[in-house]
């Protein structure tokens, strides 16, 4: 393996860790609307159901491929949960 092939991987092994980290702190930053939603303010649907629609795709998209794609499937499960929650508490308060 030449030097620069193992630069290469090295670099895309941090990029998708730090994309994973970043991606799932975006997702659990939907705690404090899930609050809001529960303490009788709630927020907009819309912005959580498409980002929870999103995280959906995407962990779709990394199962199905012939090599799964484990940091977009990790990274966007939380998005999956957090998200949809928040949408559908808007309506339970």
């Amino acid at each position: 393996m030449s030097e620069k092939t193992k630069q290469e991987k090295k670099f895309e092994f941090l990029i998708s860790n730090a994309a994973t980290i970043t991606c799932i702190s975006m997702y659990v930053a939907y705690i404090p609307q899930l609050i809001a939603n529960f303490s009788g303010q709630p927020v907009s649907p819309l912005q959580p159901l498409v980002a929870g629609i999103n995280a959906s795709l995407w962990v779709s998209y990394g199962a199905l491929k012939k090599e799964k794609d484990w940091a977009l499937i990790i990274s966007s499960t939380p998005g999956v949960i957090f998200a949809l929650l928040t949408a559908i508490t808007v309506y339970i308060h």
